[in-house]
Parts: C-alpha cells; structure tokens; sequence
C-alpha cells in the first residue's frame, strides 16, 4: 500500500542520515521497521500486568510544562522511587524510575504522553512480578 506523510525535513534529513549509517538504502524499510518497533512498545505496555520495575526516560521544554510534570510526578509518588533531572539550556531530560501495579505505571506513561512540550517518553522494563 502506498501511502504519504507529511514529515519536518529536518526530521526526514536525520531519518535519512540514520538509514545511511546502517546500510539501508529504503525509507519504506526504515518506516516499516519503525512502526512495528512502535507497534511492538506500545502492545507490549498493554500486555504487562502484576508488579513492574520500570525507567521512564522522557525529555521537555522546561519553562512550558516543568510545573505540570511535577504535579503528575506528585500524583504517582506510589510507583516513583527515585527521579533524576539534568538541565541542557531550556530542554530537560528526565528520568523516572517506577516500581509497583503495571496498571498504575501505564496511567502514568500515558499522562506524561498528554503534554505537547513533552517530545518523547520511552519506557524500559527491567522486571515483571
């Protein structure tokens, strides 16, 4: 099937670049992958349940959502063990190590996804219980 998409050229030139790197000469191939990789995270995050040992990584723009951020940090303090900030001019990278109901860590994942100056939010599991 073909399809079109409307893609930041910066973004499609990084894409581009990354292909290149690792030998591949098909954007089809490369979006293919990405999506199933995508597919594959967020199936997997529907599928845990009982206890969990997770990190969050995720990363902002400080000034637009710092306080929000630590409201919903506030609100899971029940499943966050320990956080780590590092600041790199106005963009944060945050870290968010969690353990508890796979139910809870989920709402939190997806609650840190609802900010738009959130960019991304990846999730490791380390342990299921």
């Amino acid at each position: 099937m073909r399809t079109s998409l409307n893609i930041p050229d910066e973004l499609l030139d990084e894409f581009d670049d990354t292909l290149q790197s690792e030998g591949l000469d098909s954007r089809s191939r490369g979006v293919r992958e990405a999506m199933q990789e995508y597919i594959e995270a967020h199936t997997r995050l529907e599928d845990i349940e009982g206890d969990v040992v997770v990190v969050i990584a995720f990363d902002y723009t400080h000034e637009a959502v710092i306080e929000d951020v630590h409201d919903v940090q506030h609100q899971f303090q029940d499943v966050i063990t320990t956080t780590n900030h590092i600041h790199e001019g106005e963009w944060c990278l945050e870290t968010v190590f969690c353990r508890g109901p796979a139910e809870r860590v989920r709402q939190l994942t997806y609650r840190l996804r609802d900010f738009d100056a959130v960019s991304r939010v990846k999730l490791m599991l380390l342990a299921e219980h």
